[in-house]
């Protein structure tokens, strides 16, 4: 397997730059290891992310498996901040627990426009994961 085009620090050091408002030391997400093409992130529970019933809300795991994604690609193409998502789908698998989630991301193909992946998403303390997520990404062409 390649080196990653990115490390962690890296990562991190971008998308504080190119998102200062959703990526700075505190935020409710944080990168806990890349590989190439398979990273694994976090986002710290936040009440207020509950919705009715005491579930953490859809659009809150869709977001973390989107920052999964995003991860994932650059740790196989380098800083790319203009990659966008084109298409996710996600599948709602049970109930989370009121904790951290977790997401592991595996990129299953990289090519020079799109990058497809998947996205497991895990309740810190459940073994059965809570969510499956399949991404593709639109690759900005090199200059």
């Amino acid at each position: 397997m390649p080196s990653p085009a990115l490390n962690t620090d890296e990562i991190a050091k971008l998308l504080h730059e190119v998102f200062p408002q959703a990526f700075y030391p505190g935020c409710d997400h944080s990168i806990e290891r890349v590989d190439y093409g398979d990273v694994r992130v976090r986002w710290r529970f936040d009440p207020g992310s509950l919705r009715p019933g005491g579930t953490i809300s859809g659009p809150t795991m869709m977001e973390l498996a989107d920052f999964a994604m995003y991860v994932a690609v650059f740790s196989a193409i380098g800083p790319q901040p203009l990659a966008v998502t084109t298409n996710l789908t996600i599948n709602f698998l049970r109930k989370p627990a009121q904790a951290d989630l977790v997401a592991d991301a595996k990129l299953m193909k990289v090519g020079k426009r799109l990058a497809v992946g998947e996205v497991t998403i895990y309740s810190v303390g459940m073994a059965e994961p809570v969510a499956h997520v399949t991404a593709t990404y639109s690759i900005p062409a090199q200059r």
